[in-house]
């Protein structure tokens, strides 16, 4: 075979291969950012409904709400998120005799924290003893 039909030949073989690989990798990256996107807005309901059970804003319908959301983050969560959300569950639980608010508030960190870090929110961000609040109308803070 001829020198310069052989070199056109791998200059298009060359182009087609980093094209299909270009294209690929951008269909993954999107891919990744549209499930990124579906775990956010599962993650916002989650916590706006988490939000609305708190202080004197808490109804049983909030309740219901609360539930249907912590239910359905199990969709998308990681098992991190889900091992933390249980253990924020079982502390919060009017079944629970051991009930108290430092356990509540350790929980609730370890939940944000579990929740940040499936979203790859840079951990180094945040303090060494950073702790999540809830805020309800009708309280003083």
């Amino acid at each position: 075979m001829d020198t310069p039909i052989l070199v056109a030949v791998i200059s298009a073989a060359a182009s087609l291969t980093v094209a299909a690989i270009t294209f690929f990798l951008t269909k993954q990256k999107e891919r990744e950012a549209e499930w990124r996107k579906q775990k956010l807005e599962h993650y916002r309901e989650f916590l706006d409904a988490l939000s609305g059970t708190v202080g004197s804003d808490s109804t049983p319908e909030a309740q219901r709400r609360w539930a249907r959301a912590a239910n359905t983050i199990g969709l998308v969560a990681s098992q991190k998120v889900l091992l933390s959300l249980w253990k924020f569950q079982d502390s919060i639980a009017k079944s629970n005799p051991h009930a108290s608010i430092a356990d509540h508030d350790r929980t609730l960190n370890q939940l944000m924290l579990a929740i940040r870090a499936d979203l790859r929110v840079t951990p180094a961000d945040e303090p060494e003893h950073f702790s999540f609040r809830l805020w309800c109308s009708g309280t003083n803070g």
